[in-house]
Parts: C-alpha cells; sequence; structure tokens
C-alpha cells in the first residue's frame, strides 16, 4: 500500500527546507525527497562555506523576471528581517561584508543544521539518495514514483530542485520537465552570475593581465555595476561582471570603467606638473596595478615621459581605461554559473502562494521558477521567501 503524506516537496535546498518548515508548522504530513547524499548543497558551498545567506537591501528591483511585479507579494510577506531573526534564535553568529550582504562567522553548515531543526520540530520527514521517476495527477492529489520503484501518493506537490547552475552538484532540468508536462510555459533559460569569456585573440593581447584585480564599473546599455573585476586565463570575472552576466546577451558589447572614482586624465596632469620626467607608465603605476598599468601605457606610444603628453594624449589614455568597450565571446555557461535565469513562466503562477494556476496542488518555487536576484544574498532571500509562502499556502 502506497504512502501518503499531505505535502512532497521535492528538493532539499534552501526554498524545499523553509516550505517543509512551515507546511509541518500548520499541521501537514510532509515529505522532503532529494536525489543527493546530503541535504543544502548549495548552502554548503555559498560565499566560500560561509553562505551569504541574505541581504539586508533585498528588494523587488534586485531580481530579474519577465514579470518584475511577481517577487513582490513574497519579499513583502516574508523578508530579509525574518530570516534574520531566525538565525538569530537559533543563537548562530554573522557578519555584514560588503553592500548589505550577510554572512555566517562560523559555517555555512550552520544554515543547514537550522533548517533541519526546524524541520524536525515541525514534523517533516526527509529522505536523501531518492530521486524521482514520475510524478502524475491522480483522483485525490498526485502520484510520485520514486528511483527505489516505491509509489507516494501526495496531496499537494512541491518543486524545489532548483536549475541547470553547477551540474557537477547534480543540477537536473526536473523541474521544468514536470513544468512541461502539466503544460506550464517557460522563460528560455541561459547562465547568470557567470564569468565572461573573451575570444582567444584578446585573450592573447591580455595574457598579462590574468590574476590581476581592480574596482570597476561594468555597464551594459542603462545597467552597471560598481564592484570588484578580475582578469582570468579565460576572460572576466570578479562580482562586477557577475552582475552584468545576467543582463548580457550574446553579441552584446560591455564597457568597462576601471577605477571609476579617478579622473585619470586630470590624475596625469597633477603628476606631469609634479615631475615632468616620470613615464606615464610610472605615473599610472600609482594608480593601476602594475602589469594593467603597463597593459595600458604600451597601447599609446605617445605616452612616454609625462611632460612630452599632450592634455589630448592624457584624455586618450584615460578614456582606453575607462571607457573600455568589450564584447565577450561568451559565458563559462551552466559549470559555474551561480544561478539560473528564466524558468517557470510567473504568469503561470500564483504570486501569493506559488501554485500554478491550471494545476491545483502543484507549486514551484525557488530558482526553478523565472526569478532570479543579484550576486549577494538575494537569491538565497528568494528561496526563503517563496518557500514560505508556499509552506504557508500548503
Amino acid at each position: 500500500m502506497a504512502r501518503k503524506f499531505d505535502v512532497v516537496i521535492l528538493g532539499a535546498g534552501a526554498a524545499g527546507m523553509m516550505c517543509a518548515i512551515r507546511a509541518g508548522a500548520r499541521g501537514r504530513s510532509v515529505l522532503v525527497l532529494d536525489h543527493a547524499k546530503a541535504p543544502g548543497e548549495k548552502i554548503r558551498i555559498s560565499g566560500g562555506g560561509r553562505c551569504n545567506f541574505t541581504n539586508i537591501n533585498a528588494s523587488p528591483k534586485n531580481y530579474l523576471s519577465s514579470n518584475p511585479h511577481f517577487v513582490k507579494s513574497a519579499l513583502a510577506r516574508y523578508s530579509a528581517q525574518d530570516f534574520i531573526d531566525l538565525v538569530n534564535r537559533h543563537g548562530i553568529a554573522f557578519h555584514e561584508k560588503t553592500l548589505g550582504q550577510l554572512f555566517c562567522d562560523d559555517s555555512a553548515k550552520d544554515i543547514i543544521r537550522m533548517l533541519l531543526s526546524e524541520m524536525e520540530a515541525a514534523g517533516a520527514k526527509l529522505e536523501l539518495q531518492t530521486g524521482v521517476t514520475s510524478v502524475e495527477k491522480s483522483v485525490d492529489g498526485f502520484r510520485i514514483v520514486t528511483s527505489t520503484g516505491e509509489t507516494i501518493e501526495a496531496g499537494s506537490v512541491a518543486i524545489a530542485t532548483g536549475g541547470k547552475s553547477i551540474p557537477k552538484m547534480g543540477a537536473t532540468g526536473l523541474a521544468y520537465d514536470i513544468a512541461r508536462q502539466f503544460g506550464l510555459k517557460l522563460v528560455e533559460t541561459r547562465p547568470g552570475l557567470v564569468p565572461l569569456t573573451l575570444d582567444p585573440g584578446l585573450l592573447e593581447k591580455l595574457a598579462l593581465l590574468s590574476g590581476i584585480a581592480a574596482p570597476a564599473e561594468i555597464r551594459h546599455g542603462k545597467t552597471a555595476f560598481r564592484e570588484a573585476l578580475l582578469f582570468t586565463h579565460r576572460g572576466l570575472s570578479g562580482p562586477a561582471i557577475l552582475q552584468i552576466s545576467s543582463y548580457w546577451r550574446e553579441g552584446d558589447e560591455i564597457t568597462l570603467v576601471i577605477e571609476p572614482d579617478r579622473r585619470i586624465a586630470e590624475d596625469l596632469k597633477v603628476a606631469r606638473k609634479a615631475n615632468g620626467k616620470q613615464l606615464v607608465q610610472t605615473a599610472l603605476s600609482e594608480i593601476l596595478p602594475k602589469r594593467l598599468a603597463q597593459f595600458f601605457a604600451e597601447k599609446h606610444p605617445a605616452a612616454t615621459k609625462l611632460a612630452d603628453c599632450s592634455d589630448k594624449v592624457f584624455d586618450a589614455v584615460a578614456a582606453s581605461i575607462q571607457e573600455w568597450r568589450v564584447r565577450p565571446a561568451g559565458s563559462e555557461g551552466y559549470r559555474t554559473a551561480e544561478v539560473t535565469l528564466g524558468g517557470i513562466d510567473t504568469s503561470e503562477l500564483d504570486s501569493k502562494t506559488m501554485q500554478a494556476k491550471s494545476v491545483p496542488g502543484l507549486y514551484f518555487i525557488g530558482e526553478c521558477v523565472d526569478v532570479t536576484g543579484w550576486l549577494g544574498g538575494y537569491n538565497f532571500q528568494w528561496a526563503w521567501s517563496s518557500g514560505h509562502v508556499c509552506g504557508e499556502a500548503l
């Protein structure tokens, strides 16, 4: 005889565990299934092992979606402060790193232990190393067949299996397959928060710069992010690049503004007045990392001694550093992407409950939905918020 639960949640990640906690606390019998060996694997590796678990500034403007209003209800009903209160109740020490990003002082495992403890208190059951081979509608709800061959009956099903990012951790497109099976529309998926690659010709010219980081503003159309830029052996990375990658499309140009708070042409004029015999490269190395200074000085043969340079030469040097247009060849793909852009079309879901409008009892939460946050704890907040409102509705 098949086991029966009020709620079966597929996926023991951030959204799935939060959903289980709320649904269990409301008196529902809850089973969480996951094919991984351990719960919360993305939580464990995030933030360099310290988990950037939310952002105090989280608001709808920090999310990309074909419907920018969709996130409003969930974020309002379960805010960053609500999750911070939960973390505080469990005595987990944390700190703000930069730009509102909150990290555990000790380990990301503290967050996983907290969620498991809350799940246990709510009576939610967790079964790992259990895949799902099918989800079908039944007379009373849904029938789920697992990889062990067991059939489980569920009143409702919440899909929290994430997106395609980081496949080595077991990421699959299961959520999209289930959505398609039930006739739900999808928004095209692509890697987000991902390093960008450059074509071999440009990479060869930039070989000297691999490993160098600098403060930068990266622009794409009207969107700009001001954080660190990192040159790599494949192309461009660092927080500013990861942020802009979610807006960038193949064929588009981006603009690099290195040292955006400096007026480099003016700095060179001041240096010329102080020491005209100094080389432009030497003056630039007081503003930029040495290899970066060398790279830009060598791009301008007329930029020799400061005294021999006109203001026009300084303007040209500054423009190459602060108006540097680059056309990336592509991205590093899902292998290194932190998130998946696109997913289940939000027009198919009720923003207050995350339930599929056309399939009562079927819910989608977290990364598999067409909602993607900026870098910096915003995607975890979406997981907590969407999981919470779904659990409440269940």
